[in-house]
Order: structure tokens, then sequence, then C-alpha cells
């Protein structure tokens, strides 16, 4: 009966350490945030004005052994493209999810980060209708001099043009060979 007694006591003391001990696998970085834009600019000939809402959700958090912290995102949004001239509106609603897929250390100061993104984006005409569509997962990777600060994302640099495609849109794309611009004026006149 003693024996049994000393063993409770001890998972009981093992059970409350346990359960007051904090988890240490705590986000680097992590937030929100909202956006609203207006841009107005040429595009291609045509006087355009972009007016966006986009929101989105972001975490940086250390995984496995690695030095480098990985990054997610989660962005939503709607961006009305007007054109000047007609005063037709062509309207993007979209939603992504990215994640940093895998993180390898060049050796010489730098990382490659491979990155995958899904979601989709969602056109409408002048009338509402809708028009063309752009949904899948795409790969790409960048280069990042990490500026010997493996665990500290706030001094990260992309090194300039390492931004590449790894895979292109798996999605059923209504984008091949189509010119924003001419879209603009086809779906806003």
């Amino acid at each position: 009966m003693r024996g049994r007694f000393a063993f409770l006591i001890t998972g009981l003391a093992v059970a409350s350490l346990v359960a007051s001990t904090p988890a240490i696998a705590r986000p680097i970085d992590k937030g929100h945030f909202h956006d609203v834009f207006t841009d107005v600019y040429d595009c291609d000939g045509t006087p355009a004005q972009d007016s966006g809402d986009v929101s989105g959700n972001f975490v940086f958090n250390q995984r496995g052994s690695s030095p480098f912290p990985y990054y997610r995102e989660s962005v939503h949004g709607t961006i009305v493209t007007t054109n000047l001239d007609t005063g037709g509106t062509f309207t993007n609603v979209f939603s992504v999810n990215s994640r940093d897929h895998t993180i390898v250390d060049n050796g010489d100061g730098t990382i490659t980060i491979t990155v995958f993104a899904s979601g989709g984006s969602r056109f409408y005409d002048t009338n509402g209708k809708l028009v063309l569509k752009d949904p899948g997962q795409t790969r790409f990777a960048v280069d990042i001099d990490y500026n010997g600060t493996p665990g500290d994302p706030s001094d990260d640099v992309e090194v300039p043009d390492s931004f590449r495609i790894v895979r292109a849109s798996t999605g059923n794309s209504d984008f091949s060979d189509r010119d924003f611009c001419a879209d603009l004026v086809e779906f806003t006149s």
C-alpha cells in the first residue's frame, strides 16, 4: 500500500509540473492586417483606378530543429478596377493561402524558401456577371539573405532577381494568353 501511495504522489507531482510548464513553440511574430487603398494609373492607354480592400492573417513560427522561421499567410479581398473613360468596373474577388514549404540553407549566408500558394480569383464585369476565374496552386522560390540572424526575420532581405516560379498554376485558369488592360476595356464597355 505504501508503494502505491508513493507512486500516486510522484505521478501527481509530475502531472502538476507538466501542466504548469508553458509551451515553448510560440510564434515569433503573428498578426492581422487590413489595407484599403486607391491607385490611379495608365493601363496601356486606358486611364484606370484600383480601389482595394484586402485583409489577412500571418504567422512566423519555428518548426522542428530548423533555425529558420517558417511563414504562413491567408489573404482575401476585393479589388475594383474602374475604367475612367467609361466609368465601368472590372472586379476581382480573391482568397489566397500560402506557406513556406521548405527552407534550404545555401551555406553562403542565404536561404532558399520554396512557397506553396493556393486559392483563387473571380472576376466580374461592370454588370456583376462572372467573366473569368483563376483557381489553383502555384509554387515559387525566393532567395533570402538572413544577415547572420537565422531566427530573426526582421532583418531578412530578398536577394535581387531571385524570385522564380517552381511550378506554374495547377488550376483551370482563364488567364492563359490574356492581357489585363485589354480585359479591362472589354469588360467595362
